[in-house]
C-alpha cells in the first residue's frame, strides 16, 4: 500500500496539509484559521460548539453550514442559546440547513448554560480553556500525518473539565480538533505553506 502524502497543493500550488484538500473553502479555513490562536471567548463558544456538531463527520460537512449556523443559532450568543425554548429546537431540528441531531442541537443548549456559568465563575472562558496549554500555543513538529494523533493528554484534562462544568460532546477527541482549530495547539506538518509562517 502507498502512503498518502502528507501535504497537498492547493489551488494556488501552496503546500498544505493534506487534510485541506483543494476545495477553496477549505484552503481558506486552512489558511486563515486553523491553528491560529484565537483568544475571543464568544468565538471559542462558537467553535466548540460547532466541533459538538462535527462528531462523526468531516469538518468540511460543518463548515459549509456554518454561516447557515450563525444565522439561526443567533450569531451563537450563548446567552440567547441557554434561552431557547422547546419550539425553537423543534424548528433547529427541522432545519435542513444545520446537522439535525437532536443530542447535538440539544447539547447546544446545555453546553451555552454551562459556557455562561464557567464564564460567571472563571471570568473568562478563553483565559480558562488556554490554561490547559500554559497559555501559549503548543508548536509540534509533525513531519508526517501520521504523528498527528486523534488525542493527547492535555485534551483528555480538558475534555474531563468541561464536563465536569457541564459540557457534552466534548470527548477527547473533539477537544484535541478544537485545541488544533483554536490554536492552542499547531499541527500543521512540516511540509504545509503555514508551518514555516
Amino acid at each position: 500500500m502507498v502512503d498518502k502524502p502528507d501535504t497537498v497543493p492547493g489551488t494556488d500550488n501552496k503546500p498544505r496539509c493534506r487534510w485541506a484538500s483543494a476545495d477553496p473553502l477549505y484552503e481558506r479555513y486552512h489558511d486563515k484559521e486553523w491553528g491560529r490562536p484565537l483568544k475571543d471567548d464568544h468565538a471559542l463558544f462558537e467553535l466548540l460548539t460547532l466541533e459538538g456538531c462535527q462528531a462523526g463527520l468531516s469538518w468540511i460537512t460543518v463548515l459549509r453550514k456554518r454561516e447557515h449556523y450563525r444565522k439561526v443559532y443567533d450569531g451563537f450568543d450563548p446567552a440567547k442559546i441557554a434561552r431557547y425554548t422547546p419550539a425553537k429546537l423543534a424548528r433547529l431540528l427541522a432545519d435542513p440547513g444545520i446537522i439535525r441531531h437532536r443530542g447535538k442541537i440539544e447539547a447546544s443548549v446545555s453546553n451555552a448554560k454551562a459556557y455562561l456559568a464557567l464564564v460567571e465563575r472563571e471570568g473568562s472562558f478563553a483565559k480558562y480553556l488556554w490554561g490547559f496549554v500554559g497559555g501559549k500555543p503548543m508548536r509540534n513538529n509533525r513531519k508526517s500525518m501520521k504523528d498527528v494523533p486523534a488525542r493527547t493528554p492535555d485534551s483528555d484534562a480538558l475534555s474531563k473539565a468541561l464536563q465536569k462544568a457541564g459540557f457534552k460532546f466534548v470527548g477527547s477527541t473533539i477537544c484535541y480538533a478544537f485545541m488544533q482549530a483554536s490554536g492552542m495547539v499547531d499541527d500543521h506538518v512540516v511540509g504545509c505553506h503555514r508551518y514555516r509562517e
